[in-house]
Formats: structure tokens, sequence, C-alpha cells
């Protein structure tokens, strides 16, 4: 998890041609947006990433025309992918961490393969902070930023998440 999302590489005069309608921008901006926002919404929403990213996605074109900035069009589309698969995931009743009891025993092959079981005994809110901090590698200011929460909110969750990360990958 210590790899960094790569950020797509878009030209501010594109998003500004996909805010006045120009549909050629708005399918060059969707092809780089696509993998990106699927890459920030699986990890946080799981088996629901894919309804969680066409969810984020919709929002991201239905708000383009409101973003002030076009050269902030990462973080900002960052910020709607992760409040939206946080979403989805709490909606589809994943809210609730599983049991760290029910992880496969120490020494399973599938434990070391399978970072994503790990995960799943995560609260949506705790997978969106380890993705943004350990997937995105944002520092704790920002990350509070875009989860809308306090500094010292956002410290807890990570502290949290990363100690239950640790001891359910350890079993």
């Amino acid at each position: 998890m210590a790899a960094m999302t790569a950020r797509p590489d878009i030209d501010p005069a594109l998003v500004r041609a996909a805010q006045r309608g120009d549909a050629m921008a708005m399918g060059a901006l969707m092809d780089v947006l696509v993998p990106y926002v699927g890459r920030l919404c699986g990890p946080i929403a799981l088996q629901d990433g894919p309804d969680a990213a066409q969810e984020a996605l919709i929002a991201i074109f239905r708000a383009l025309g409101r973003l002030r900035e076009p050269a902030a069009i990462h973080g900002w589309a960052r910020a709607i992918a992760v409040r939206e698969a946080v979403r989805v995931a709490a909606r589809a009743g994943r809210a609730v961490p599983a049991e760290l009891s029910d992880l496969p025993a120490p020494g399973d092959p599938q434990l070391a393969a399978d970072i994503r079981d790990v995960l799943q005994r995560l609260s949506p809110q705790h997978r969106a902070v380890l993705v943004l901090r350990d997937v995105e590698g944002l520092d704790e200011q920002a990350a509070a930023a875009v989860l809308d929460v306090p500094l010292g909110t956002m410290r807890s969750r990570l502290s949290r998440a990363r100690r239950t990360f640790r001891k359910a990958w350890e079993q």
C-alpha cells in the first residue's frame, strides 16, 4: 500500500474546454479521470468500488462547471472520489468493521496476498484515511481537508486504522 497512486496529467486548458461543453474535451478528461477515480474508490468501497467510482464520476462531471481553478482538478476530483467511496461503502452496510477473529490464520498463504481482505475489516472512514495518507501520500492536513474533518479527527482515525490494519495483518 506504500506506492503512490499515479496522478493523471491533465492540462488545465482541457478542463476549461470541458467546462465550456466541448464534447471531445469531456471525453478526453473522462479517459484520464476514470482509472484514477477507480484506483481511489476501489480500496475504500471494496466490492462496491465500481459503483463508487461511477457515482464519483457523475458528481465530478455534474459539478465541473463550478470548478474555479482548472489546475486544481486532481485534488478536487480526489476529494469527490473519496467522499463518494465512503458514502457508497457505508450505504452498502460495510460501515461496521468485520470481526478481526475472522481473519485467516497466521501462515495462511492468502493472508500475505490479500490486503483487500484486511482492508475489509476497517470502516470506510479508516480505509479512506489509509488511502489518502499511505497510497496517495497526502500530508495530514491535506487528508483532513479532503475528508472535511478536523486535523485531530484525521490523526486519530489514521492511528486507529494503522493499528487495526497492523494487528489484522500480523495475525
